[in-house]
C-alpha cells in the first residue's frame, strides 16, 4: 500500500470529475493526500500551473512526483497501477470494458454539456433542455437495465464515473420541477445503492451546498 506522501490528489471537493479520483482510490484502499484547489478563485495555484501547465485544470493525481491529468485517464491509471492485491474496477471482458469507456465518454461529453445548458437556461428553453437531460438519464438507465451496478453485481469503473453527478440530482429536480425517481426509477435506486458505500459517502459533499455552488457558477436565481 502506498504511503500518503506518494499519492496526492489536487482538486476542489465540489468538482464531480475529481470526486471520481478519490472514490477510486478509496475503493482500491490507496492512501492519499488531498490538496484543495478552490475553483471559485479564477487564479490557479502554483502547484496546478506546475503540474498541469497545458490545461491548468483539476483534478490532478500526483504519484511519486509525476502528474496524471484528466479524470477518465486518471481512473485508467489508478486501475493499472494498483492492480495486484487490489480489487479490480474495470470489467474483465474486453467488450464490457469498451462499453464502460463508451458510456463514460457519453457522460463527460454529452451529459455534462446537457447539464450545463439546462442549468443556464430559462423559460421555454429550460423545458426543452430538461427533456434532453431526462433523455440522457433514460439512455443511461436503459444501459443499466436490471443490474445492481453498471458492471453487474459489483460497484466499478462506470459507477465511479457517474455517481458524482448524483450530488446534483436534487438540484436538477429543483431547477426543473421534476422527480428523478418518477422519470428514472432504476437509476434513482442505483444511486441510493452507490451512496450507501463508504467510499462514496466519504467523498461526496453535501448535496444542498453543491447546488448552491452551482447556482453561483451558472447564474441561477
Amino acid at each position: 500500500m502506498s504511503s500518503t506522501s506518494d499519492v496526492v490528489v489536487v482538486d476542489w471537493r465540489f468538482n464531480g470529475f475529481g470526486m471520481r479520483v478519490r472514490i477510486a482510490l478509496e475503493e482500491k484502499g490507496v492512501k492519499y493526500e488531498f490538496k484543495e484547489e478552490d475553483l471559485r478563485n479564477p487564479q490557479r495555484s502554483r502547484l496546478v500551473l506546475q503540474m498541469n501547465p497545458v490545461r491548468r485544470s483539476v483534478p490532478i493525481l500526483i504519484h511519486n512526483g509525476l502528474p496524471v491529468c484528466d479524470s477518465s485517464i486518471i481512473l485508467e491509471y489508478i486501475e493499472e497501477t494498483w492492480n495486484d492485491g487490489h480489487r479490480r474496477l474495470r470489467p474483465d471482458d474486453p467488450y464490457e470494458r469498451a462499453m464502460a469507456r463508451f458510456w463514460l465518454s457519453f457522460i463527460d461529453n454529452k451529459l455534462f454539456s446537457t447539464q450545463t445548458r439546462f442549468l443556464k437556461s430559462k423559460g421555454e428553453a429550460k423545458e426543452e433542455e430538461k427533456k434532453e437531460l431526462i433523455a440522457d438519464f433514460n439512455r443511461l438507465e436503459e444501459f443499466l437495465g436490471g443490474k445492481e451496478y453498471f458492471g453487474g453485481d459489483e460497484f466499478g469503473f462506470l459507477d465511479i464515473g457517474f455517481i458524482p453527478f448524483s450530488t446534483m440530482f436534487a438540484g436538477y429536480e429543483s431547477h426543473g420541477n421534476f422527480k428523478l425517481a418518477d422519470e428514472c426509477p432504476k437509476l434513482s435506486a442505483w444511486a441510493a445503492r452507490c451512496l450507501a458505500r463508504e467510499s462514496v459517502s466519504k467523498v461526496l459533499p453535501d448535496f444542498s451546498e453543491t447546488y448552491e455552488i452551482h447556482k453561483i457558477f451558472y447564474g441561477i436565481e
